[in-house]
């Protein structure tokens, strides 16, 4: 787990200093996610594709939009507000997750409103500061918490989508899904896929690994040993590691007056995911 922060903890900073388009960074990374999974669905986990039905690809194929909107949002902000800040506003998905469950009819604990009404007051409190820096940081405040929102129907498109999955499928489907529809939405822009310098390719290379296979796979392999809501809370861990980060590759730190709001996004979302053990919230939102 340890490892997996670090990973997830150099994802934002590496991500920043490549200069190629970020749809072309997202693309290649969920490409090579889909390409890295497929050996395993083809040959430890290929009995599972007897049977299956296209209901059981859709949810994975909706998940997957949702994650190429994530990205497509996220990313940007990135080069528009302070890494520190864009990680702890994206880290607000258990927020989105909870309230979905709330509109789908689920009672909420009174901790997780308290969680959300911390998480609301911190992200505003980022949102005021960046107003006296620029309308461009606002800017990237708002695609980070829109990709908060996206990661939220992400995760639960794929909850739904696990429930009849294995791992190896669904990913390949999802990843392969995201990959597909950023390619498009690049030739739609006009944005190219490829034609970078060496330096930007070692970049995305080292930000598929750390982030994709360091990071998220040893999430998903220790989730089964320590639970859901030990993995969520440790992955708030990535907000002061991209800070630690970014001030040694980068040399940039958030302004001070925006520190609390951080601390008070990263509190107020543990509280939510303590209070509400998020598996149990998005089983009963799907």
């Amino acid at each position: 787990m340890a490892v997996a922060v670090v990973g997830i903890s150099l994802s934002g900073p590496l991500t920043a200093l490549v200069v190629a388009p970020v749809l072309a960074i997202a693309f290649w990374r969920n490409a090579a996610g889909a390409v890295a999974m497929l050996p395993v669905l083809l040959t430890r986990e290929r009995a599972t594709l007897t049977g299956l039905r296209w209901r059981d690809l859709r949810s994975s194929g909706v998940a997957g939009l949702f994650l190429a909107a994530h990205f497509a949002a996220w990313l940007p902000s990135l080069s528009m507000t302070t890494v520190a800040a864009s990680i702890a506003l994206v880290t607000t998905t258990p927020i989105w997750t909870a309230l979905a469950a709330r509109i789908a009819g689920v009672r909420l604990p009174a901790p997780v409103w308290w969680g959300l009404l911390l998480a609301v007051l911190g992200a505003a409190l980022i949102a005021g500061v960046d107003v006296t820096v620029s309308l461009r940081a606002v800017t990237g405040d708002g695609l980070a918490l829109l990709g908060a929102i996206c990661a939220g129907g992400y995760v639960l498109a794929g909850a739904r989508a696990r429930g009849r999955l294995a791992t190896s499928a669904y990913t390949v489907v999802c990843y392969s899904t995201c990959a597909l529809v950023l390619a498009v939405a690049a030739l739609v822009v006009d944005v190219p896929l490829g034609g970078f310098s060496a330096r930007d390719w070692w970049l995305i290379a080292a930000i598929t690994f750390v982030a994709q296979l360091l990071g998220h796979t040893l999430l998903n392999l220790v989730l089964s040993s320590v639970g859901p809501t030990v993995v969520s809370l440790a992955v708030l861990l990535e907000v002061p590691g991209s800070l630690v980060v970014a001030l040694v590759l980068l040399d940039q730190a958030p302004p001070l007056l925006a520190l609390p709001g951080m601390v008070a996004v990263v509190v107020g979302v543990a509280l939510v995911v303590r209070a509400g053990r998020p598996t149990t919230l998005v089983e009963q939102a799907t």
